[in-house]
């Protein structure tokens, strides 16, 4: 039998959320489970649900889904997040990937998106709408570090270069520590250390040069 992957969906337009209960439950493998239409509305239906899956409206009144998925990620770090949203500029990009979700799709995608994302990030991935992943690649940021610089993916050890694919693919230390059978503090070291010498300051960081590496497409 066929395990399906609990879904809660957060938009405050009745409409948006209505397309999207029906985009999901066509599929067999996911069931939704609940539905909010405000950020402390859905911060109370996740705590009491614990879903797979948390697709959140960035713009929402109350708690704004990048102020809701920092929330989630420190309380319930399990709970994979997708940001669905209207703005395809870099600055929301950022701070949704600093915020821990694991998927950010476009909603004028998301009849097309939105499953694929959910199937990537219940494998353990990390998914960005095709639309806008040249963002990850910014020439003129302050923040190319890796790349003004020459460093590269030989920089590091091994055990870090596994570390740090897995930290960009959204997984948590405990995670990564089951995956590669070493301790927690372990992981904890082979990321910082792996991040300094990349000189890599926030995950958004990790994301992008993940992708330059082509970590995300061998994933």
């Amino acid at each position: 039998m066929i395990e399906r992957k609990r879904v809660v969906l957060v938009d405050d337009h009745p409409i948006i959320l209505n397309g999207l209960r029906n985009l999901v439950r066509s599929e067999s493998d996911l069931d939704v489970v609940g539905e909010a239409s405000d950020g402390l509305a859905a911060l109370k239906v996740i705590r009491e649900l614990q879903p797979d899956i948390a697709v959140v409206d960035i713009s929402m009144p109350g708690l704004n889904g990048i102020l809701l998925s920092r929330r989630l990620t420190e309380e319930m770090p399990n709970v994979r997040i997708i940001v669905l949203t209207f703005h395809e500029d870099r600055a929301y990009l950022k701070q949704a990937l600093d915020s821990g979700v694991c998927g950010y799709v476009l909603k004028r995608s998301a009849a097309e998106n939105l499953i694929q994302a959910i199937r990537a990030v219940v494998l353990g991935g990390l998914y960005v709408d095709p639309a806008i992943t040249n963002y990850m690649f910014d020439r003129n940021s302050k923040r190319a570090g890796p790349a003004r610089r020459g460093l590269a993916a030989k920089d590091l050890t091994d055990r870090e270069t596994e570390v740090l694919k897995l930290a960009a693919l959204g997984f948590t230390n405990k995670e990564i520590a089951f995956r590669l059978d070493i301790g927690i503090k372990s992981v904890e070291t082979y990321k910082l250390r792996g991040t300094e010498k990349l000189d890599l300051k926030t995950r958004a960081d990790l994301v992008r040069y993940a992708f330059a590496q082509g970590w995300m497409a061998n994933s």
